[in-house]
């Protein structure tokens, strides 16, 4: 893949706004660019070295390698295995799965750090986007002290529409690319309760949802948790 092809990949990314076209085409010509087909994993370690993953195009997510229990989700335009840059050992306890086809870049860690060293904007925005995810991981353990499972449910898939949906008239529409199991995974919760969960806000009016969609109701009746 030529750099040209590699920077208009970059230049969706908030991360990078900051660097300018000499960097970002210096950058460009160490990144390497693949196809993922949905269902694929994909490997964070390549030749024994860690990879920060730069995703243009699909839907991730992350795995604890251990428990096989989705930690979170990411969506184009963001980044993931990033926590090799601050934790190699737990870095080596996570996997990624393409839910959806997926385009990616990737760079070596080691060379990722030599970039953030130098340039002040990068590195604080990789550690905003790392800092967010352990925050979200916090917020779950709070959840899962003070919120009932019905709860923590109805939470999760309002919070999940407001970030991958998007507007259609009133409503919010989101891809429906989580199974039952990850959402209990997300929840800490069973996938009965939230194959109920789902059934009760539907009669409810608050959402609707298909094999392919999942649809906030008048998305404006409805609290946005962040």
């Amino acid at each position: 893949m030529n750099t040209y092809t590699k920077y208009w990949f970059l230049e969706g990314f908030n991360l990078f706004n900051k660097l300018g076209r000499i960097t970002m085409m210096r950058m460009c010509e160490i990144l390497e660019m693949e196809n993922i087909n949905k269902g694929s994993v994909i490997e964070l370690l390549k030749d024994d070295r860690k990879s920060i993953f730069f995703l243009k195009k699909g839907t991730v997510k992350i795995i604890d390698s251990n428990s096989k229990t989705v930690k979170y989700i990411v969506k184009k335009g963001n980044i993931f295995g990033e926590l090799s840059l601050y934790d190699q050992e737990k870095a080596s306890e996570e996997e990624a799965i393409a839910i959806e086809d997926c385009i990616v870049c990737y760079i070596e860690s080691a060379r990722m750090k030599t970039i953030m060293e130098k340039h002040t904007s990068l590195k604080n925005g990789v550690l905003k986007v790392y800092g967010l995810r352990i925050k979200k991981l916090e917020r779950r353990l709070q959840d899962l002290l003070y919120k009932d499972s019905t709860t923590r449910i109805k939470e999760f898939i309002i919070d999940y529409i407001n970030e991958f949906g998007e507007r259609k008239n009133e409503s919010l529409v989101a891809k429906n690319l989580l199974t039952h199991k990850d959402i209990a995974n997300l929840t800490n919760t069973s996938r009965q309760t939230v194959s109920n969960t789902l059934s009760k806000l539907r009669k409810e009016g608050i959402i609707d949802y298909d094999t392919q969609t999942i649809t906030l109701i008048h998305k404006k009746q409805h609290t946005i948790h962040t």
